[in-house]
């Protein structure tokens, strides 16, 4: 890996030269920054800032689904309650630590990782990373169009094939629309979005109460460690790891003065308050209802609408469509940036749109073709999950080790003191994901067969059994997930140890002319 100075280039478009006089802040409609460096004079957001997108993004009613999800690892309530605790507040407290280098950068997340990766090294990463937002984004959008489906034919309106592709276009077009405006627009409708959906989900709550049987949920008995442990991997994967791959997108706007403890609190904050109480109350609602849990799998938010009364059914739609349709467009506009990080060259917007048809088109499939929404659901963000955990441990290890804020230019430079690839990064992420693939399994064998192959290692390791009359792996740590937490650690490391020089050798140059030191 070369660690050599960076030599002279033209900045990416829309960053201020290397001693130049900052350009005036961005105040058109839509967004002229890509993955281009923010120019000083448009750094003047607070910290206190970063709590609205997030918690804008994280109130959904959708959250309540995972109080089933989570007791379906045969749990108590407690124990549940317990683990989604830890496993909120812990994967936001590392998307809170990703965001530090978004203030430290003044890039996207993806450009700041090749300093890690290397700048071509980063490809590798970045197309996890790509896959995961469309992922997620998509999934936000399907819940949104089943929602709208249940809530049509409850009120004896019009429902059936047509109501589901206007309701999918509607959607995806919402979604595109703020995405390609951008960030400062975002910024705003994200607070806008947090008082009002955050009220009619209180409202919601206290309609439904009546359904909670508290007899019945305390009655439920205690899991086992390794039930406990996958539960607690699928809080995280579900929560603050799904968003840790676009955390500092949303602090590169930050001024240099921040603090990294005010930056790692409010993103913490502002990811985990509301979904602690709505997992919460997820929990109570599915310990109250066999019946009702089971539901959720198939349509979460439908499942959810059917406890209420008919007048409440229209505000509720509004709400729960709002709240998906922020989180996924925190999805496609970070997912857009990743793109361009890529080497797409086209601008920002026209980014958001190509991710917008990907979305519609991934929409269709699984409501009109997919037989189960959780099984494509939970496959999927469990594969992905181990690799972006490993990039995850890799990048917050670099973060934590270097003592200079980020030589920008060079992070568009394969010349410059990043190089073009940084080996024991990749080597690291791709021994980590064997390893935890190797150790984790498709809970859904019938409904996403395309996933079996994984959990090769529980056998010789002694920690699980393929049934192949049967379909299902049995043994006590089959199901906990172990490969997430252990591709993240192992990453994470692997990183502190194995790079801490080459870190230092990178900030040789910046450190020597008393450049970019923080106290």
């Amino acid at each position: 890996m070369s660690t050599a100075a960076p030599e002279p280039h033209r900045p990416p478009s829309g960053a201020a030269p290397v001693g130049a006089a900052p350009v005036g802040p961005d105040r058109t409609l839509v967004e002229r920054n890509g993955i281009d460096v923010i120019a000083e004079s448009e750094r003047t957001a607070a910290p206190h800032q970063l709590f609205w997108p997030w918690f804008a993004a994280n109130v959904s009613v959708f959250g309540m689904s995972y109080g089933a999800w989570t007791l379906g690892f045969g749990i108590s309530f407690v124990q549940a309650v317990i683990v989604s605790i830890i496993g909120i507040v812990v994967s936001f407290l590392l998307c809170g630590l990703i965001a530090i280098a978004g203030k430290r950068g003044s890039v996207p997340t993806m450009v700041l990782s090749r300093a890690a990766f290397g700048v071509h090294g980063q490809k590798v990463p970045g197309i996890v990373s790509w896959l995961t937002s469309i992922g997620w984004e998509t999934m936000l959008a399907i819940s949104a169009v089943l929602a709208t489906a249940t809530v049509f034919e409850l009120l004896g309106l019009a429902h059936g094939t047509t109501v589901l592709v206007i309701a999918a276009v509607a959607i995806a077009a919402l979604i595109v629309g703020a995405s390609v405006l951008g960030y400062h627009t975002i910024m705003r409708m994200q607070s806008m979005l947090t008082w009002a959906t955050g009220a009619f989900t209180i409202l919601f709550m206290i309609l439904v109460i009546p359904h909670i049987d508290l007899g019945a949920v305390m009655s439920m008995e205690n899991g086992t460690v390794q039930q406990t442990v996958g539960a607690l991997v699928m809080v995280m994967t579900g929560f603050g790891l799904g968003w840790i791959n676009i955390a500092a997108d949303w602090s590169r706007y930050q001024r240099r003065s921040t603090s990294d403890g005010a930056i790692v609190a409010w993103n913490t904050i502002g990811g985990s308050a509301a979904p602690i109480i709505l997992v919460t109350f997820g929990l109570l609602l599915a310990g109250s209802d066999a019946d009702f849990a089971a539901q959720v799998g198939d349509d979460p938010i439908g499942a959810l609408a059917t406890l209420l009364p008919l007048w409440a059914l229209i505000p509720f739609w509004i709400v729960a469509v709002l709240t998906l349709v922020s989180g996924a467009v925190l999805g496609i506009y970070s997912s857009g940036l990743t793109l361009l990080s890529l080497g797409v060259n086209i601008p920002r917007p026209a980014a958001a749109a190509i991710d917008g048809i990907i979305l519609t088109l991934g929409t269709v499939w699984v409501v009109f073709f997919a037989q189960s929404f959780i099984a494509p659901f939970q496959s999927f963000l469990i594969t992905l999950g181990v690799p972006l955990a490993s990039w995850a441990g890799i990048l917050i290890a670099d973060i934590l080790s270097r003592r200079a804020d980020y030589d920008e230019q060079a992070l568009f430079d394969a010349r410059g003191r990043y190089g073009s690839i940084d080996w024991t990064s990749i080597g690291t992420m791709a021994v980590a994901s064997l390893v935890g693939w190797g150790l984790v399994v498709n809970s859904f064998a019938g409904e996403a067969s395309w996933n079996n192959w994984q959990g090769y290692l529980l056998e010789p390791l002694g920690l699980g059994r393929w049934n192949a009359a049967d379909g299902f792996w049995e043994g006590d740590w089959a199901y906990s997930n172990l490969g997430v937490l252990l591709s993240l650690v192992l990453s994470f490391l692997v990183t502190l140890v194995l790079r801490r020089g080459s870190i230092r050798r990178q900030e040789e140059g910046a450190l020597g002319r008393g450049e970019g030191r923080r106290g």
